[in-house]
């Protein structure tokens, strides 16, 4: 019998996120009462972020496999063949809780955190993206948390040396209590050099890797597991500290112990930490695991188990290595500068033991720990189906040059600049794309193939229908990568939704789970990894239903790629794709007509998002194309002034339509792009396009220095770029007054 080293008190048990039910559960599994050691570790393990126990039911319903994946759900990232005997690994993963609590460090680990799920697996990264949600501008710590957790992405990334591409930031009151930090690595690898997190064969050493364990993050994981309240500055030291250059020592040393053989298994000190990555080494290969924590390297004295076993310090890695090669393992990372010290072993017991100071602290079956937590299978109430806005129901405004103008000017919809100049996006030196676009590009090694890379969903649509908004967020990311010309592969997702306890919560979490499975299978666009973030809310209000899509396509030839900007004057400008006039939750009916909007999103037809978008890559990919941009927020006069802004260049529009003006410019209808090309080549499209049965029509042509909507007053170029890159930069620079 282990001896308790503190009495275990209902208290404790709620302190440690843990129900009485699960407790109970957990007294049934071992028999006995449980350490504190023994209580933590089942805290972490069992917690809703590492453990997935509201969501696997759902999870397990989504589209997984393809002919180009190597590796989906259940590894750190998800690996997809791009050909040439290379793939690509990539994921995302939330810090939100954290990074309300501390912006910087809460941003900057979230950074860490997926670069190293991606090189664990032998990865080398390539390129970093973020979708950022925070609460509305006018909140007291709203203008805080934005300097923090850009100054946090930019600092860490920046100084590891991965470029960062792309990504998306939105501002809501729903996020106010609660922001939002979705971080998106990719890197390359070697098709046939993949690293796993299974554990394989009986007394191998157990290696631990990179920097030093200390007090920072303890019950990270479990605190990203629970609501928000009063006490949320409380929790300020869960959140772990980053040490970035220490990291791209650790990724060096590990690629390098990679190539030398020696590696059998490894796996990152993520959430929950020791505990979580060695449980999971040795559950995944139906073994136990030995530990003592007496040759843990650590950076504070008297660090008890418990502290060691949860402490979610950075930069650390576990391994399972081959013995024969321990000396040279131990030579590379002493080369490097960091801690490498064997503290344990595989067995074949399937326990979990942890000792410490000769004692046993902990003695615990791995597989009910790792892959057989607790299951639920929670009540739901589904959103009911709201009705479509008529069209003729808007009333148009009083000027819809000032309407546009005003709609550039958004904090929703103005330029995002001030954020991604803070980010290194050249590094490498192989960004194709940069920020600004639809999807970024990268180019792989010396070419000629590039990668494309896109975060996007839009939550008002999924808190108005679920369904259709997870549909619409996949359906984006496919015309973002398909918009550079990109062959869409596969897709990770973040699912940031508030308390799964409340019916109607997990009602819009099921709903958008639905919603992308359908898309997926409909494009071939299967999910490869991701990450579950629930309990998004502060004082019982929950965040608006946030299902983050981050998405890959693959590029044979770089130079055959196209940017938003308009090239040239004299240009044709085409809309392909149907107008039915769908305002509803549309940014015009939110923050242009100023009234309430209880309508349904814009419906999503899949099968037409396929044909449209074939037809679109295939016209891009046969060179007839100079600028392609997708249509979203704000609709066809916002996508047109994007392009004029992005190229300098202006345009003159007459849609040929029998919609009221407001109404075609301003609809959000889905599967949409806006196309440029030579004015002497119109016509050859649009009779390709007929053939193909997709709906197109010439709209305009580019020229000047104004954008002139249908015969209205003329809109200067450069008054509307001066609105739309102004926003931001005056908002952040007034908080630097205060």
């Amino acid at each position: 019998m282990i001896p308790n080293d503190i009495r275990i008190t209902p208290e404790l048990v709620a302190e440690h996120g843990l129900k009485p039910d699960e407790y109970q559960r957990i007294l049934d599994l071992i028999g006995r009462e449980p350490t504190l050691t023994e209580l933590g570790i089942f805290s972490a393990m069992w917690n809703e972020h590492c453990s997935y126990k509201s969501s696997k039911k759902w999870l397990r319903t989504l589209p997984t496999t393809g002919p180009r994946v190597i590796c989906g759900p259940g590894e750190n990232a998800g690996v997809v063949d791009i050909g040439d005997g290379q793939a690509i690994i990539f994921k995302m993963e939330s810090h939100n809780h954290p990074s309300y609590i501390e912006p910087h460090q809460g941003a900057a680990t979230g950074v860490g955190g997926i670069l190293r799920d991606v090189f664990t697996m032998g990865a080398r990264p390539i390129a970093a993206l973020n979708a950022l949600r925070f609460g509305e501008p006018d909140h007291p710590r709203t203008r805080h948390i934005v300097s923090g957790v850009v100054a946090g992405i930019g600092g860490y990334g920046n100084s590891f040396g991965v470029p960062t591409v792309g990504g998306e930031v939105n501002f809501d009151p729903s996020y106010n209590g609660n922001c939002l930090v979705n971080a998106f690595a990719a890197g390359l690898a070697d098709a046939d050099k993949i690293f796993y997190s299974e554990a394989k064969g009986v007394g191998l050493p157990i290696v631990y890797l990179g920097s030093k364990t200390g007090r920072d993050g303890i019950h990270g994981a479990t605190m990203a597991s629970a609501e928000f309240g009063e006490d949320s500055e409380e929790k300020r030291p869960t959140v772990q500290i980053g040490d970035p250059f220490s990291e791209k020592l650790l990724l060096e040393a590990c690629l390098e112990l990679m190539a030398s053989g020696a590696v059998i298994a490894i796996q990152d000190m993520g959430a929950a930490g020791l505990t979580c990555s060695a449980v999971e080494m040795g559950a995944k290969g139906d073994l136990g695991v030995e530990l003592d924590l007496d040759k843990v390297p650590c950076r504070e004295e008297g660090m008890t188990a418990y502290e060691m076993m949860l402490s979610e310090s950075q930069e650390r890695m576990l391994m399972v290595l081959d013995p024969a090669r321990e000396k040279d393992a131990e030579a590379i990372f002493v080369k490097w500068g960091l801690d490498f010290a064997i503290i344990g072993k595989t067995t074949d017991d399937l326990r979990f033991r942890i000792r410490q100071h000769g004692e046993v602290m902990a003695d615990l079956p791995i597989k009910e720990l790792g892959d057989q937590a607790p299951e639920y299978d929670r009540p739901f109430v589904k959103t009911a189906k709201p009705a479509p806005l008529a069209p003729a129901d808007v009333p148009a405004p009083n000027d819809i040059g000032e309407a546009l103008t005003k709609m550039l000017g958004l904090p929703d919809m103005c330029s995002r600049r001030w954020v991604w100049e803070q980010y290194d996006h050249l590094i490498q030196g192989n960004t194709a794309i940069g920020p600004g676009g639809d999807a970024a590009v990268v180019r792989i090694g010396e070419g000629p193939k590039g990668l494309a890379f896109t975060l996007d969903v839009t939550p008002r649509y999924c808190a108005a229908d679920p369904q259709e908004g997870g549909k619409q967020a996949v359906a984006e990311c496919w015309r973002n990568l398909t918009a550079v010309g990109a062959e869409p592969l596969a897709i990770t997702d973040n699912l940031n939704f508030g308390n799964p306890e409340k019916p109607e919560i997990m009602g819009q979490f099921v709903g958008c789970i639905e919603g992308i499975g359908e898309a997926c299978r409909a494009l071939d666009f299967p999910v490869v990894s991701g990450n579950v973030s629930l309990y998004n809310e502060t004082n019982g209000k929950g965040i608006l239903p946030t299902p983050a899509i981050g998405a890959v396509g693959l590029l044979p030839d770089i130079a055959v790629r196209t940017t938003i900007a308009f090239k040239a004057a004299g240009e044709a400008i085409i809309l392909v794709g149907e107008t039915k006039g769908h305002l509803g939750q549309s940014i015009f009916m939110r923050d242009i007509a100023g009234k309430p909007d209880t309508s349904a999103p814009p419906p999503v037809d899949l099968a037409v998002e396929r044909r449209n978008g074939d037809f679109i890559r295939t016209e891009i990919r046969s060179r007839n194309l100079t600028a392609v941009h997708d249509l979203s927020d704000g609709g066809a006069f916002v996508g047109v002034a994007e392009m004029a802004m992005a190229g300098g260049i202006g345009a003159v529009l007459k849609p040929d339509t029998a919609l009221p003006l407001h109404v075609w410019g301003f609809a959000e209808d889905q599967a949409r792009y806006l196309v440029t090309l030579p004015e002497n080549a119109a016509t050859a499209f649009l009779d390709r396009a007929a053939k193909a049965g997709v709906p197109a029509a010439r709209i305009g042509a580019t020229g000047g220095t104004e954008l002139t909507l249908d015969g209205a007053k003329p809109i200067s170029l450069k008054a509307i770029k001066d609105v739309h890159e102004g926003w931001l930069p005056a908002y952040m620079a007034a908080g630097a007054e205060l």
